[in-house]
C-alpha cells in the first residue's frame, strides 16, 4: 500500500443522495487516479413548496498517490 490522500467534496442532485455521490465520484475521477473509497460524511436536502428539490452530500474521497 502506498500513500493515501483524502479530499472533501460537495455535490448535489435533483434525483437522490446516491446520484449526488455518483456525480462527485465521476467528476473527481476525471482528475484523480486510484480512487479507493468514498465516505459520505453528511447529507442534506433543500425544500421548495413542500417538496424536496435538491439532495446534497458532503463526502470524503480517498485516493492513492503514485
Amino acid at each position: 500500500m502506498g500513500v493515501l490522500k483524502v479530499i472533501e467534496v460537495l455535490s448535489n442532485s435533483s434525483k437522490s443522495w446516491e446520484d449526488a455521490t455518483q456525480k462527485a465520484v465521476q467528476q473527481a475521477s476525471k482528475t484523480l487516479k486510484n480512487i479507493r473509497s468514498v465516505y459520505v460524511q453528511d447529507q442534506s436536502a433543500t425544500v421548495s413548496e413542500g417538496q424536496v428539490d435538491e439532495f446534497r452530500v458532503n463526502l470524503k474521497i480517498t485516493f492513492e498517490l503514485s
